[in-house]
């Protein structure tokens, strides 16, 4: 008799890329720790990021079921549209959870894993099948931190804290949200994605010398484009930012050009710029690289991922003003300045890994 290959529905949020960042090296390690998974994943986020981050074959269902909050831009919300969004989503919840429920009996999961909807949490506790939520935080605490004290949000963030605690553990990465509301709550390490370091293959492609410092600029996957044009130069800095941007300065380069694995090329870089974000804090600090970053306005998670990269990476806060304008060149000067940061080891990719293959196995003997 072959033997049966158990199943796993993982539910995928397209809130930016960082919710992929923590999902990918998890899926990844359980795969190796059970040696054969069948896996479909529900998610919005672009197919081939995707499968640039999660290793093996997967059934891809190209599909949002969380809102996450309707941004204006990497850095700022849109509060009142963010309200209404819930609002429209909440008015037929009964019958989005019936919707869900009736996907998960024609895919026949095992095990639901989710990131961090809690749509497929409610209808997995009705459908019967064990599940888990795994996330540095939860759209019921953004929503509240925002809109608590609006008309009409209480039932909403009631529905919402409902079908979070209806999932057997929800994993709380680190650096996360403290969410002490939640009765699951299960902390796990920080977990990140390793590159390799091809530093001397990069400087052959862009014709960089040895002493020249290379900076990658992300924003974490939410449209926003920076106006580097009218930044000033920094003598033997050069950038890397992606292609779309269209930048035409010899100091700029597109990092798609290079052809490499995205985590390759961070680890491969002297500093990073971006926001405040669990996945470019976590795999900058796992792989040993320096970060300068710009806050966020009033995003909650945001005093966590701060304390914690200043505790265990090397990060330089930079004015917004100062990222608009390029004049960051002090900064960036004392950040290089600083001695190269230890590696933070990523140890909670093991734990969740190890708690889902555990549970994954009881759920299908």
């Amino acid at each position: 008799m072959r033997e049966r290959v158990p199943h796993l529905l993982a539910y995928v949020s397209g809130h930016g890329y960082g919710h992929v960042a923590q999902v990918a090296p998890v899926l990844n390690r359980l795969r190796e720790m059970l040696g054969n998974l069948r896996l479909t994943v529900c998610s919005a986020v672009p197919e081939r990021h995707l499968r640039s981050r999660i290793a093996g074959d997967f059934h891809l269902i190209p599909e949002a079921t969380d809102l996450g909050m309707v941004m204006a831009s990497a850095l700022d919300v849109k509060v009142q549209e963010s309200l209404q969004a819930y609002v429209a989503f909440h008015a037929d919840w009964d019958a989005r959870v019936g919707h869900e429920v009736r996907r998960m009996a024609a895919l026949r999961p095992d095990f639901v894993l989710s990131n961090v909807a809690y749509l497929p949490l409610a209808a997995a506790r009705r459908a019967g099948i064990p599940s888990a939520a795994m996330c540095s935080l939860n759209w019921a605490d953004i929503l509240a931190h925002y809109c608590g004290a609006l008309p009409g949000v209480a039932p909403i963030l009631d529905q919402m804290r409902e079908a979070y605690a209806a999932a057997d553990v929800f994993l709380r990465v680190t650096p996360g949200m403290a969410m002490a509301g939640l009765p699951n709550l299960r902390p796990v390490g920080p977990v990140a994605r390793l590159g390799r370091d091809r530093r001397r293959e990069i400087d052959r492609r862009l014709g960089l010398a040895a002493h020249e410092k290379l900076v990658l600029i992300t924003l974490g996957g939410i449209a926003t484009r920076l106006s580097v044009e009218a930044w000033p130069r920094f003598p033997g800095v050069h950038w890397l930012v992606q292609a779309d941007w269209r930048v035409r300065r010899p100091d700029f380069h597109a990092l798609e050009s290079l052809g490499l694995d995205f985590t390759d090329i961070l680890a491969s870089c002297d500093a990073l710029l971006c926001k405040p974000g669990y996945g470019s804090f976590t795999e900058a600090a796992c792989n040993g690289i320096p970060v300068l970053y710009v806050r966020r306005d009033d995003w909650p998670e945001q005093p966590c991922l701060v304390e914690w990269l200043s505790r265990h990476g090397s990060g330089l806060e930079l004015e917004r003003q100062a990222l608009a304008s390029g004049t960051l060149g002090n900064a960036l000067q004392e950040l290089l300045s600083r001695p190269k940061p230890r590696p933070v080891a990523p140890d909670g990719t093991a734990q969740a890994a190890g708690h889902l293959a555990r549970s994954i196995s009881m759920a299908s003997p």
